[in-house]
């Protein structure tokens, strides 16, 4: 009778046990109520919430088929999020102009609730000022480069990577690279020499995806691509002065992220159109996020860096801030973090413009201002991102990506 009583006693608790672990498993799989921070990375956050069965699309851009593609593109990744379970879909086209815009409208009120139920994110909060001495890029010697950061980011130059050895480690990833630029107004003669170097010299042996920003798509020119190489001219409106190529340039690269981007490319590299490739420019520049110093400022002290110095402004920098002076022609790293990074920029973009400010240098002020508070993963040293009316210093072993000689005040005109 007690062994029985036993053996009841036994089988009732393992069924108790095993009800509340499975109850417990339960619970940890249920998705919590709606959570939407202010915006994410991810950009299929317009999904069908709360908006019936209605799909949405953000298809801001318009791409333009170039005919010297020797490939087709390639099938669509899947993308961050449908990679974490949330089984998201959003169609590329719309059906027709009424059903576009109450899509839209529905939109814009699906993002407005979103803002509200998540009140943990403020698009902007003040950056207590850190106190640090200024790293020097010519620190140990006037003849070498710094090699390493304070926040232990490698500064990337000649004779600090071996080529062959990261082939071999980067090769096997079946990456794909974008690289985007803005061809707007005259600055479309530049494209076709940015290619032809580019082909040369950009990512040999990678799959790239060429992004060609233009208020002209008939201005691009036919360049032959090489086999994995492919070509998407973006039709984009001409803006009315020279300075909005500048301060909508962050804006046009986080859509086309959202938009497409996000899907095609592991990589996006955002160039200046009126450069070009001088040597190779290989998977050694590849990290979260990329920033290269400029070649104007790289030996000067902070103090004469042409910050944003007016505290009205979200790009303002203190005198005793700052690390490197970063130019604007040259940012990039995996899609994901430079869609957050060109998110960042073009909100305190639209504050400034909010308050009637411009920022002294434009984007490239807010690109400073945020790899103060957002620190490059990786930097890159003036090598790629020269400018060739100056004498090259004995530092600089290798001159990979530098500047055009042209008339500035013509092409701005």
């Amino acid at each position: 009778m007690r062994c029985r009583r036993l053996a009841l006693g036994l089988g009732f608790g393992l069924l108790v046990g095993v009800a509340l672990c499975s109850l417990w498993l339960y619970v940890e799989n249920v998705p919590p109520p709606v959570y939407i921070p202010y915006y994410l990375p991810c950009p299929e956050i317009f999904q069908r919430i709360r908006l019936g069965s209605h799909p949405l699309a953000l298809q801001r851009d318009q791409t333009v088929p170039h005919s010297c593609s020797p490939r087709t593109p390639t099938h669509p990744r899947p993308s961050s999020c449908a990679a974490a379970g949330l089984g998201l879909d959003i169609p590329a086209v719309m059906r027709n102009k009424t059903q576009t815009t109450s899509l839209i409208g529905e939109m814009g009120n699906a993002v407005c609730n979103m803002k509200l139920q998540y009140k943990g994110v403020k698009p902007f909060q003040p950056v207590a000022q850190s106190q640090y001495p200024q790293p020097k890029l010519l620190e140990p010697k006037p003849s070498e480069l710094l090699t390493l950061t304070s926040w232990l980011a490698p500064i990337v130059s000649e004779g600090t990577f071996d080529p062959e050895l990261l082939h071999h480690i980067y090769q096997p990833l079946n990456l794909t690279i974008g690289l985007t630029v803005f061809a707007v107004g005259k600055y479309t003669q530049f494209v076709q020499r940015f290619l032809e170097s580019a082909e040369r010299f950009f990512m040999q042996g990678y799959r790239v995806h060429y992004y060609i920003f233009t208020s002209d798509p008939g201005a691009v020119p036919g360049v032959p691509l090489g086999p994995g190489r492919l070509l998407s001219v973006i039709a984009i409106r001409r803006p009315s002065r020279w300075e909005e190529v500048s301060t909508r340039r962050m804006e046009a690269i986080s859509q086309h992220i959202a938009a497409r981007a996000h899907r095609e490319v592991d990589y996006l590299f955002c160039l200046s159109v009126d450069m070009v490739f001088r040597n190779p420019w290989g998977p050694e520049t590849l990290g979260d996020l990329v920033a290269a110093i400029h070649p104007g400022y790289f030996a000067a002290p902070r103090q004469q860096f042409p910050y944003e110095r007016r505290h009205v402004s979200t790009a303002f920098v203190a005198d005793s801030e700052g690390d490197f002076y970063y130019g604007g022609a040259v940012f990039g790293g995996r899609v994901a973090r430079v869609y957050e990074f060109t998110q960042g920029c073009h909100m305190g973009i639209l504050a400034d413009k909010a308050n009637g400010i411009m920022a002294a240098w434009q984007e490239e002020s807010h690109l400073n201002r945020r790899f103060i508070s957002h620190k490059p993963s990786k930097v890159l040293s003036p090598e790629y991102l020269w400018d060739d009316r100056r004498p090259q210093p004995p530092s600089l072993k290798l001159i990979r990506f530098s500047t055009l000689d042209k008339d500035t005040n013509w092409l701005r005109s």
